[in-house]
């Protein structure tokens, strides 16, 4: 198969209709974080037993098309000894991989950040691929105050984006570019629209000069949402500031937008993408990408107890299940209380 006949195969199997991405691709002190809240101690162990059991959820392919794993998964045998790839491959579900590697201060730019890992990345997408990865992803974000980003943070990270991006197309990987705006601080909804837009139009920007076929990349994107400390949004009101944006920064050729979680509750990110598919068609797939919003539920579950594997399954299965609903925005507030 060619390079372009893997994208394509791969680009088609992940914007499948009714199906979104699991996004379990937490660095290790991120997963130990989400574990100390439910009481579990983070070790290989109990991350390898974790992420088993998820990942076995009878029925998961049927809502979910893609997985991104951390490294230290991709490399990982289940709960039953099977690669971890092969277990996701076994669903129907395609295995991703995170390649970024961390974020930091961007020099001369106080409160803006840079993401790394541009060095060494061709010989790590050639071994990642070669263990059954097939996309991979990269998040750069932008911190929003009256004077943040600047608008050298915004060029340099889409740069980076950028190159990550040509790269992965050059070895068949499908790059997922994730230009995340944070939710952090008291910004409204408009001042989120405005920052959106222009990363976006860079992001873009930045992607024509690399050469990056449109067609063969995923976006994941933060939708546009006030700041957690400013008024709460309607599910409508972020649907329509969120696609009048993405409308005016967006290329029709993208295939799939699939909007990042990024600080909201399970509940309100379901609802959200229900809202946005619940408005006039648009020329991309929308979907979902969700970590936190998926796992959450799944994780309280668990409590680090293998007989509590049943009630882990289920509580994951009934968010792929709402968010492949909204996927078409046949979602409806009721049923979380469906068993």
């Amino acid at each position: 198969m060619s390079i372009q006949e893997e994208l394509n195969t791969t680009i088609a199997d992940l914007v499948r209709p009714g199906r979104g991405i699991l996004a379990a691709d937490e660095s290790t002190p991120t997963i130990a974080k989400r574990f100390s809240a439910v009481g579990v101690e983070s070790t290989e162990a109990s991350r390898r037993e974790y992420r088993s059991l998820i990942f076995s959820t009878p029925g998961l392919g049927e809502h979910i098309s893609g997985v991104i794993l951390y490294e230290e998964t991709l490399q990982q045998l289940s709960l039953e000894d099977v690669a971890i790839p092969r277990l996701l491959c076994n669903q129907g579900i395609v295995p991703g991989i995170k390649v970024d590697m961390g974020k930091g201060p961007l020099v001369n730019a106080p409160g803006d950040e840079i993401t790394y890992g541009l060095d060494g990345l061709s010989s790590r997408l050639e071994r990642y691929k070669s263990l059954g990865a097939r996309f991979a992803k990269w998040r750069d974000v932008f911190h929003i105050s009256d004077v943040l980003p600047s608008s050298q943070a915004i060029r340099s990270n889409a740069e980076v984006l950028a190159r990550y991006a040509a790269v992965c197309q050059a070895m068949g990987i499908v790059p997922i570019v994730e230009p995340e705006v944070l939710m952090d601080g008291p910004h409204s909804i408009s001042r989120a629209a405005d920052v959106s837009e222009e990363v976006l139009l860079e992001v873009f920007k930045a992607l024509h000069r690399h050469q990056v076929s449109l067609e063969q990349m995923v976006l994941k994107p933060s939708m546009v949402t006030p700041g957690k400390a400013s008024r709460r949004a309607s599910p409508e009101e972020v649907a329509h500031a969120t696609l009048a944006v993405f409308r005016r920064a967006v290329p029709a050729a993208v295939p799939g937008i699939f909007f990042l979680s990024g600080g909201q509750t399970p509940e309100e990110a379901t609802d959200n993408l229900n809202a946005l598919n619940r408005l006039e068609e648009a020329p991309w797939a929308l979907s979902f990408s969700y970590g936190r919003a998926l796992q959450e539920p799944a994780q309280k579950a668990w409590a680090g107890q293998r007989s509590n594997a049943g009630a882990t399954q289920a509580a994951l299965i009934k968010r792929a299940r709402l968010n492949g609903l909204a996927r078409s925005g046949a979602y409806a507030p009721l049923m979380e209380a469906d068993d």
